[in-house]
């Protein structure tokens, strides 16, 4: 993390009440994975293995390791597998419910879009907060922290986002990050560099509150207008993640020790 953290600043000059329990989590698992075909035409991808466990499983032993207990999985490709496979959450110690955009929309509604739909069971006010991590990608290191989250709720940040050296696959990056820990937009930061979303972010309700539900958005329109108005803080995540989004990257992930 470059230079002071945004979130350590107490919202209006104030403490806020602590979180009283632990936000709730999102999970992203309503992709048709094109790239990942023909691995998905017959399983949804989120339910492809990893070191022999499901991708979205890993995500939910970290989520219920750092106590989080209730998760929301939004599902559109070869959904009733995804619901078979997962039940609700109880062998995890997580309540899961299941936000159904295939069979209530006819398909994926995208990031934004899916958020919208999920956001009534994910939060009760503009200021709640909540964890977003997507299906398919691998951090089994990460930590849903809790004091990351206290800090977050104290801040006036919409979306606090860990970013990642970019990949080969991806060599111009996402977006920037000033010293002070602001996502930036529109290019590199101070120190020239790019970084890449890790598909990994705290949320405030409000960031996709204004979206009808059953639209379709993309999430990413969003960040970069909340960076252009410094209201989206981003910190560099270092340890193990990888996105998988292609064969070639499941085989070699599944390779690597």
């Amino acid at each position: 993390m470059h230079g002071s953290h945004p979130t350590d600043g107490l919202r209006d000059g104030r403490a806020l009440t602590p979180l009283p329990k632990p936000p709730k989590a999102m999970i992203l698992a309503a992709g048709r994975g094109e790239r990942m075909r023909p691995l998905t035409d017959r399983t949804p991808k989120p339910l492809l293995a990893v070191h022999g466990k499901p991708l979205i499983e890993w995500h939910i032993e970290a989520l219920a390791r750092d106590g989080v207990r209730e998760i929301v999985v939004n599902t559109a490709w070869l959904e009733e597998q995804i619901v078979a496979a997962l039940g609700d959450g109880s062998r995890w110690g997580v309540s899961i419910r299941y936000s159904m955009e295939g069979r209530d929309h006819g398909g994926a509604l995208e990031t934004a879009g899916g958020i919208a739909k999920a956001l009534h069971w994910l939060t009760q006010a503009a200021d709640d907060v909540f964890w977003l991590v997507s299906a398919d990608i691998h951090a089994p290191a990460f930590r849903f922290d809790g004091a990351a989250a206290q800090r977050f709720a104290r801040s006036d940040a919409q979306a606090h986002l860990w970013l990642v050296p970019n990949p080969p696959f991806h060599p111009a990056g996402d977006f920037g990050l000033d010293a002070l820990g602001h996502g930036l937009a529109d290019g590199p930061g101070p120190d020239g560099r790019t970084w890449t979303y890790a598909n990994l972010a705290l949320c405030r309700a409000s960031l996709c509150a204004h979206i009808e539900p059953g639209r379709k958005m993309a999430l990413g329109p969003l960040l970069f207008d909340g960076m252009r108005r410094r209201r989206i803080s981003a910190e560099v995540y270092r340890g193990e993640w990888a996105n998988v989004g292609t064969p070639e990257q499941l085989q070699a992930l599944n390779r690597a020790l």
